[in-house]
């Protein structure tokens, strides 16, 4: 079984966990999963974790904050069931914001805001899935819910689309944040590109696309190198390196003396990676063990 980060650029009309399955498919494992979702027409970083991998995407998560950026664009005029120009236009109209007051707007919404997510989303409603409730016709209303801005920007007009950047945190919806920018201008709109460029310490830069490693695959080139440490992304946590002896009473379940005192701590077995433990008092015990 394969175990390690594929750093996936998800591209356009591919859910996540389809993505993820086709992915392990390639590393011939079963177990798999991936840090947050993009809308399946949104594109960009999506870590992919395989086999014991998967035991540390809570670390991850934590030890590199909530922190996600994204690159977007919105079509002014155009109101829909989804948010994004995939979805059955419900409303439109005329009414073009100038640039002042858009900039305006996403000045507004920069910190701690109230936002309501998409009814065509992963949100969860009494067990059930809010898109797939919208899919059978339910007529639903989601609550809003506290997300912060760090900041946003708005890049100008392309010629067909408005577009911006953001930073925001998790669980921030992109599509929601452009219907807010529209309604604090007196206008409609929806999404036509959302790209992720960063999350959680994974960048854009550092990732590839599934039809790459799948023409490389299919024309039985070497797709390992793409394959990540298991241990990529775990940021600061401290590291105790461990003798064979001490490894074993570790991993059994035995205590540990450390000059760390409390805490979070990357355990290693002569430099191989065993998972992470947890300080306290000096003493290390295993929390999630390779």
């Amino acid at each position: 079984m394969s175990s390690g980060w594929i750093i996936l650029d998800k591209l356009s009309g591919v859910f996540s966990r389809t993505a993820g399955a086709r992915i392990a498919r390639l590393f011939d494992t079963k177990k798999f999963g991936h840090i947050g979702t993009l809308d399946p027409m949104a594109t960009g970083v999506l870590p992919i974790a395989l086999g014991n991998a998967t035991k540390m995407i809570p670390f991850v998560t934590d030890a590199n904050g909530d922190e996600k950026e994204y690159l977007f664009s919105l079509k002014f005029g155009i109101d829909t069931d989804t948010l994004d120009v995939t979805g059955n236009i419900i409303s439109r109209n005329d009414i073009v914001p100038t640039d002042d007051k858009i900039r305006a707007a996403t000045h507004e919404l920069i910190g701690d805001i109230m936002q309501i997510p998409p009814k065509y989303s992963a949100v969860h409603i009494d067990g059930a899935r809010a898109y797939k409730m919208a899919r059978n016709g339910a007529d639903i209303e989601l609550p809003p819910r506290p997300v912060h801005i760090y900041d946003i920007q708005y890049n100008g007009f392309n010629g067909t689309s408005w577009t911006f950047s953001v930073r925001c945190s998790s669980g921030t919806y992109v599509r929601s944040l452009a219907c807010d920018i529209a309604k604090k201008c007196g206008a409609i709109a929806s999404v036509d590109m959302i790209r992720r460029t960063r999350t959680t310490g994974f960048d854009i830069k550092n990732a590839v696309t599934l039809d790459f490693l799948e023409n490389l695959y299919n024309n039985g080139a070497d797709i390992g190198k793409f394959l990540m440490p298991i241990d990529l992304g775990l940021g600061d946590i401290p590291v105790l390196n461990l003798g064979d002896k001490d490894t074993e009473l570790y991993k059994h379940g035995g205590f540990i003396k450390t000059a760390i005192s409390n805490g979070l701590v990357r355990v290693y077995n002569n430099d191989t990676f065993i998972g992470i433990g947890v300080a306290e008092n000096k003493q290390l015990r295993p929390k999630r063990t390779i």
